[in-house]
This record gives C-alpha cells, structure tokens and sequence, in this order.
C-alpha cells in the first residue's frame, strides 16, 4: 500500500472512530488501539507532509502558532437576537408574529441558550475551512486552528446527508464543567490561581495563539444553525435532524411546539433542569420553524423578527451576612464586601457578595447579622440585592463605613456627585499599588499569565517589586526559592505558591514575551484613570505614539473619539506627574513598545479633507470601527462630542436625542448614512 493510500486509509478510520464515539457513544476500538493508530497517522505525515489530508485528525491534537487573527467577513451576518425577561413580552412578540403572519399557522423552536463563545464555521466541497467569531456581527476573528481541536465537530462532512457541498454551521463553544474543574485542579498543582468560571475559561481558550495548548482545554460545540445560499430545508426542525445524523453535535434539549403557551411551558420545564447540563445556560431561544415564515417576518437593523431570546432571572436565595470587609481597588475605591454563610449558586458555592458603595449600603438598610438575598449577576459575579425579612434575628449590628482607608490609614474622601468613597493616598496605599500592577499583567493588558495573585503577593512581600515596571528587570536568582502558604478563596483550602524553576522561567518567559504587546496595549496597561481599552486603541490610533500624546493639549486630546473632559483632564494631569513619568522611563528603558505599528490605514481618497464628522445610532452598511475607518481613509477626521467645531453628524437608527438635540441648537449639519456615502 502507498503512503497516501496508508494516509487516507487512517484518516478515514480514525475519524469513523471518533464519529462512533462522541456522536453515537459506541466504543469500536480500545484506546490504546487508537492511540497507536493517530501516532502512525503522524508519523507518516511527518515523513510526506504534502500528503496530509485538510480533515486530518491530527488537526485535533494543535500545533499551530497564530500571532495575530486575521479579520473576516461573514458571509451571512450574525446578527443578535432580542432579549426578554418575562411571559407578558413573549406574548406580546406572538401576537405581532401572529399579524404579521396574518393568520396561517406558525409554529416554534425552543432551544437551550448556551453560555459560551459564538462561532461560524464554512465547509467547502464538504471539508471544514474555516471557524470565525460573533465579533460584531459583520466581522469576526478567523480561529480556525483552534476550533478544529473540538473533537465533537467533524473536519468534513463525512456522510453528506442531503448537505450542498458548500455550507455553513453555527454553534456555541463552550468549555463543559468536567473540563473547567479538570483544568482548575491542574493549576492549583502548578501553583497558579484557578480560573473564575468556565464561560470565561473558554472565551480565553478559543483567543489562545497555541492551538496545542487549546487542544488540552477539552472545549466542545453545540451547533444550532445551517446556512446556505440555497434552499436545503424547509423548516429548522428538519435542519437541526439532519446536521445530528451528519455527525454534528446538536445538543437533543430542543423541542417543536405548537404555541406560545407551549413555549413558557418549555421554559419553566428547564428553569432548574438546565443546570443538570454540562455546562452555563442562561435562557431559552425561541424561533419560528418555517423559513419561508422567516422570510415573510423578516429582520431589523439588528436582529430577526422570527426570533427572540428569553433570560431566566438570576438565581436567588438567602444567606446569614456574618459581616462586612472594606476592600481597596487600584483606583483608592473602597467597597464594601459581605461576608457570608456559604450558599450554593448556579453551581457554585458563594462566601463574598460585593455590596458596591456606601449608597448602597444605605439603600438596602444592611445589618450585621441579617439574612440577605444572594443572586449572580449574569450568574458570574455574586450581589447582595436585600434583607430577607421572613428570616429576622435577635442579635444584628449597625455597619459603619470607615472614616479611613482600611490599608494605609488615610482619611477617605468622597466627590460632589460621585458613587465611590476613595483613599486618596495613590502612591502610598499598597492595595492600590498592587492593584496597578494586577491591571498591568492582565489578559486585556500585557497578558502575563505566567503571573497570578498569589505570586505578585510573594514578590512585594519580600519587597522585590515596587510597580509594574520592576517585572522587566527581574532576574532568575531574584525569583528562585520564593515561597508563601496562602488560603485560596476559591476553594477554602491552604495552597503553597513555590518559585522552583519551572515556575521562575515561565515568569521570565512570560514577562519577556510581553513586550511585544501592541503600543495600545501598553497604554491601557499603564492603568491612566478613566483611559480604557477602547480610548487605549483610539488614542494609539490617532496619535501614532506616546511621545504626540505626551505633547497634545487639551483641544486636542478632545478631537480624539472617545476622549471626554475627564479623559483628556486625567492624561493632561498624569503626563504632569514626575513619579508617572518615571515609570514611563523604566518601560521603555525594558524595550516596550510606544509606537503604534502599522498605524498608517491606507488611503481612499480626500474626498473628507479638512472636515470633522461624528455618527450617533446604528448603520446597515457599516459597524462603528468600520465607520470610523471609513471616514479617517477618506481625509476626514473624527470627534467625540458636538460642538460648533463639528462639520457633519452622521444619524443613523436609533440615533442618541442628546447628540440630536445639541446638534439642533448649534446648527451643525445632520446627514443619513445614504448622503454620508454620497460624499465619499
């Protein structure tokens, strides 16, 4: 036999094995069978890589780097669907599904809502292409490497099931909780801190640049969609039939009926069932079932009319508050936690619920010792949302807020018109000092992950850092032989961080592989107050490097998109700042990076030269940064408020009234989206 005869023969079989398994539960081989099997696969791929087949299992295993992901196009837009909270809007949307329809007989799709990462994926000629983000409906990231890890999805469509040889599937990935607690317990043997939740854990792992490590995150897909530009189906029950027997893995909670009170009925069937699933799910999609129905409906601006998601309300039980601790944020914010009689929700057992501010407090009347209502916040972040008054106590406690920073002993302060109580004390309050830090390494920042909570705690312990900046001049024998015991909130238990080797060179790696970040990145990672991730990218954007940002004046900094009062106040005022000037110094001594590369967009024409534009709303041909681009590559420029400077506010659907308003009385001239194009 051949190599590509062995090849194809082995690609064939182990994806038949992996089909029988995960989509029919059959076991035809032992493991160690397969195992030998995928292992002679890669062998010979070695040995004639041209020769390797696009829907190779070994695909599954990773091994592919990406830098950077490349942006692409939707071929069909992934537009977002309605939300609703109750039944008296479920019917409502039935009886204008009704008129619309005007009479004939319709009837639903009830589908679980999970709780992960949207992807499209394209086949062509029957063999996966490509795997693209949500992103913003139009745009999303091409993840491909990554989403052909999920062993549940086949990399072609081995049984071509009535399918068009080009078509497109939709799902949700998401890392199911056997995984998430399988990876966590993996952490906390390497000393890191485990992650939050799985939903979290898998928007992370799909935007990982090694697909070899994505791979050992065991995510998976439920798909929900086929698309095509030809009529494959008549209806989404017939779909959903066909992509399960094609192998796809569609998850069998979905149900046809027959009316909107068959809908609530499906709803509050799950409402506590859902959580026997493995894994997050925060509501119920409903969708009409014929597409020619669908058609006849239609769609808005920004989401279908023949489909609406409805949210389950966060779970919510009452819980003893033992008592309440004063946390200090990287920003002097002091807030007010609740210490409380563990209680399990969604899932999960909840000790700490956030309390916000001192408005707060008051507003719900909290004593020491009262029984609370708990909920999670999109069933992430826990939230005491009032006193439980069947459940009263003898014994309960008055809850003073401090007069001075719990951390350093300075007298707190409170702005005119601002919610936060704050320890002005910036550069001497050790919270806030690590906490900068803590910002600076995050994923959205320099992302050095090889760095948690309980490590930095180690290192300014033993006074080895002072601020961010240190990280860049660490050595080796700095590190090596560091060591803290530590109680972990998460999971209760005593936990010793230990710097041995593996673990200091992962740090060095990790902090040196952190200079490459973008110059955007560095910027918001520099933790500027009021300066976010948007207004990072934004003034990255329109300045090119930090030295012209440093030099912009307030007029200026104001031109910016996204750049307020407040914003181009606090870059005016930290600019001014010798200790801040100074940790700009050791950055770009450790070889960060301040100069925006591949800043220049190329441009169209000049046909907006010298003229200054805003939008406000939502636009059919375009998305905000698309807008943006639009008008920058055309000589145009941009601006974050209306003033008498502004030449053009461009309106689209559902503009903002106050931008509106402001626009009227200064006489700023208003154009559509249309006219917008018209002058390009």
């Amino acid at each position: 036999m051949s190599p590509q005869e062995q090849i194809s023969q082995l690609t064939d079989q182990i994806n038949f094995y992996t089909f029988k398994y995960y989509q029919e539960n059959e076991t035809l081989i032992s493991d160690q069978e397969f195992d030998f099997n995928l292992k002679a696969l890669e062998k010979l791929e070695a040995e004639y890589p041209d020769l390797k087949q696009e829907d190779s299992p070994t695909n599954r295993v990773g091994g592919t780097i990406t830098k950077n992901f490349n942006t692409v196009e939707h071929k069909f837009p992934m537009l977002s669907l309605s939300n609703t909270y109750n039944e008296a809007e479920l019917i409502e949307w039935d009886e204008r599904i009704q008129k619309i329809l005007n009479g004939s007989p319709y009837e639903y799709i009830c589908e679980l809502k999970f709780d992960g990462i949207s992807l499209s994926m394209t086949y062509e000629n029957g063999i996966l292409k490509r795997a693209v983000t949500r992103g913003d409906g139009a745009k999303g990231d091409d993840i491909t490497a990554n989403v052909k890890t999920i062993k549940t999805l086949p990399l072609s469509n081995q049984s071509r099931f009535n399918f068009p040889i080009d078509f497109e599937i939709r799902g949700e990935g998401f890392m199911p909780n056997t995984s998430f607690e399988r990876l966590n317990a993996e952490r906390l043997e390497n000393n890191e801190s485990p992650l939050a939740n799985p939903r979290n854990a898998a928007s992370g792992a799909f935007k990982m640049q090694d697909s070899a490590e994505v791979a050992k995150r065991g995510l998976d897909a439920y798909i929900y969609q086929f698309l095509t530009e030809n009529e494959t189906f008549k209806t989404h029950e017939d779909s959903l039939i066909a992509m399960k027997k094609a192998g796809f893995n569609v998850s069998q909670t979905w149900k046809k009926v027959p009316d909107i009170q068959a809908v609530i009925d499906f709803i509050e069937e799950w409402k506590t069932k859902r959580h026997s699933l493995p894994c997050a799910t925060d509501g119920i999609v409903i969708k009409i079932n014929n597409y020619a129905q669908r058609e006849d409906l239609g769609v808005t601006s920004k989401s279908p009319r023949w489909a609406i998601s409805y949210k389950y309300k966060a779970e919510s039980k009452s819980t003893l508050l033992r008592s309440v601790t004063f946390q200090v944020g990287r920003t002097g914010a002091v807030t007010p936690v609740g210490e409380l009689e563990p209680i399990e929700l969604a899932m999960t057992m909840v000790k700490r619920a956030t309390l916000h501010n001192a408005d707060e407090l008051e507003r719900l009347g909290l004593r020491i010792g009262d029984y609370v209502f708990v909920e999670k916040a999109g069933e992430i972040i826990p939230k005491i949302t009032g006193v439980d008054n069947s459940r009263p106590t003898l014994m309960t406690k008055e809850i003073e807020f401090p007069r001075n920073c719990p951390a350093c002993g300075t007298e707190l302060t409170r702005k005119d018109g601002e919610a936060a109580t704050v320890c002005p004390n910036e550069k001497g309050c050790l919270p806030q000092i690590k906490g900068k830090v803590e910002h600076f390494i995050q994923r959205k920042g320099m992302n050095i992950d090889s760095l948690g909570e309980g490590k930095l705690e180690i290192l300014f312990e033993n006074k080895i850092i002072d601020d961010a900046a240190d990280l860049y001049f660490l050595k080796y024998e700095d590190l090596i032989g560091l060591e803290k015991t530590h109680l972990d909130e998460l999971t209760g238990k005593e936990r010793k961080v230990s710097f041995k080797e593996k673990t200091v060179q992962n740090i060095l790696d990790g902090i040196e592989k952190s200079k490459a970040q973008p110059f955007s990145k560095v910027l918001y990672s520099m933790g500027i107050r009021f300066v976010g991730e948007t207004t990072s990218e934004k003034l990255a954007a329109y300045f090119k490097n930090l030295e012209a940002i440093k030099a912009a004046d307030f007029e200026t900094l104001r031109t910016v998109p996204d750049v307020g009062e407040k914003v181009a106040q606090s870059l005016i005022a930290y600019f001014q700042d010798e200790d801040a000037l100074h940790f700009i110094d050791k950055l770009q001594a450790a070889g960060l990076n301040f100069v925006e590369e591949n800043s220049e967009k190329q441009a169209e024409s000049d046909s907006l030269a010298g003229k200054l534009f805003l939008y406000t709303g939502s636009f059919l041909n375009f998305s905000r940064t698309e807008l943006e681009d639009k008008i920058e590559s055309n000589g145009g420029k941009l601006t974050s408020g209306v003033s008498k400077k502004l030449d053009f506010l461009i309106v689209g659907s559902e503009p903002g009234p106050s931008k509106i308003n402001k626009a009227e009385q200064l006489g700023v001239k208003m154009i559509s989206e249309s006219e917008f194009q018209a002058m390009l």
